[in-house]
């Protein structure tokens, strides 16, 4: 459906436009002389969700807007997807992903370094990547596959709804969206996911949303930015990984 240079022109563009947002509202709440400071986790839940709508509205008449490696793996167990494409669908969202992290840190460059100075400087790591609150390694993992059940399994369903709605994206199809409506669809979706669900880990749902930012956050020259906490980084790309080939199944066996 896609030709590999949309894939990677779509996805890439996308993706960096999710996470500037996402990356963005967590630092507007979270830093110093921010505007928006300790406005708190509904507010969070609200920019992640403008985020996906943003990035996945630009992307999907290139690449159908996937922007997130589980997404495409529960697209391509379901069928949707070719896995051949799978590969250059997730390189392309791991660079996007970079990308933005990289562009909401030069954003918010000036409150970074305001932070550093400060006597409870705040920590930054979780601007970029999740944490969990309890940190309980198997029921952090079942937390994550089963909140990305949330988000993949209904969007796969999303995707048979190709003549409800309106706001058709132009071009090709919406692809896994079906139709231009159900973007938005997905995300409201992404809100309530990190209103009800994201509370235990913060809602990963997403591995380039994760690693590639905590890639960033280890080799950006933050002052005084702690550590980049690798040892649970596995965490919010395997169970997300493992939610998608779950929802692929299920959607599977339900068609």
């Amino acid at each position: 459906m896609y030709s590999n240079g949309d894939i990677v022109v779509g996805e890439v563009i996308g993706t960096a436009i999710l996470i500037l947002f996402g990356a963005g509202v967590c630092a507007a709440v979270t830093l110093h002389y921010s505007k928006a400071k300790s406005a708190g986790w509904v507010v969070i839940a609200f920019g992640w969700g403008m985020a996906v709508l943003a990035g996945a509205y630009t992307a999907a008449p290139l690449s159908g807007g996937h922007l997130n490696p589980a997404v495409t793996l529960g697209s391509a167990v379901a069928g949707g997807t070719e896995w051949s494409k799978v590969p250059l669908y997730v390189l392309a969202q791991m660079v996007g992903a970079v990308i933005g992290a990289v562009l909401a840190w030069a954003l918010y460059y000036a409150q970074f370094a305001a932070n550093a100075e400060q006597s409870k400087a705040q920590p930054t790591l979780g601007i970029f990547s999740t944490a969990p609150e309890i940190r309980k390694p198997a029921a952090n993992l079942v937390t994550e596959i089963i909140a990305t059940i949330g988000l993949v399994l209904p969007l796969l369903f999303f995707g048979q709804n190709k003549g409800i709605g309106i706001g058709q994206v132009p071009g090709e199809q919406a692809g896994i969206y079906g139709s231009g409506i159900n973007v938005l669809l997905v995300a409201l979706l992404v809100v309530g996911i990190g209103l009800s669900l994201g509370g235990p880990t913060g809602y990963a749902i997403n591995p380039a949303r994760d690693l590639g930012p905590r890639l960033v956050h280890a080799l950006l020259p933050i002052p005084n930015k702690g550590s980049s906490d690798w040892s649970y980084s596995w965490i919010p790309v395997a169970g997300p990984l493992i939610g998608a080939v779950l929802s692929g199944l299920v959607f599977n066996a339900a068609f």
